[in-house]
């Protein structure tokens, strides 16, 4: 058993969870979860594009069975849009409104406080060098 191997998995996980955690502080204020952020960031990214909730769900940082309900509290609160798709009537096109953009700025600014210090922690070669072990790590999954 390689001890130090086991050291390494534990420090990224529990890194991604404090990270999850902090994310999750900053966003409380606007009634906010973490994954509603990553719905809004992964609608935003799609620069207009309607997205399935399946599309939605292969872009999220921590996929949940419940992607439906974080979407149904995102059209309560005016964040995103959803109507049938053109193609196929059972499934649902989703995208973010103006107010959905409106607010991700906002979140984004407070998001961004909680990185700038990290990221002055390593330089971009660090930055690249740990990218690829993380990638060489994931690179013989199934």
């Amino acid at each position: 058993m390689n001890n130090t191997y086991f050291e390494t998995i534990h420090k990224i996980i529990t890194m991604g969870h404090w990270v999850t955690d902090q994310v999750s502080l900053e966003l409380k204020e606007f009634g906010i979860t973490e994954p509603q952020y990553n719905v809004l960031l992964i609608l935003k990214t799609a620069n207009g594009k309607p997205l399935t909730v399946q599309e939605i769900l292969e872009g999220m940082v921590q996929r949940s069975s419940n992607v439906t309900r974080i979407i149904d509290k995102l059209l309560a609160k005016g964040y995103v849009n959803r109507c049938e798709c053109c193609t196929n009537r059972r499934k649902m096109d989703i995208t973010i409104t103006e107010e959905g953009i409106k607010l991700l700025r906002k979140l984004n600014k407070k998001v961004n406080t909680i990185h700038k210090p990290m990221m002055e922690n390593l330089g971009e070669q660090e930055l690249k060098l740990l990218n690829q072990l993380i990638s060489k790590l994931r690179s013989n999954k199934s």
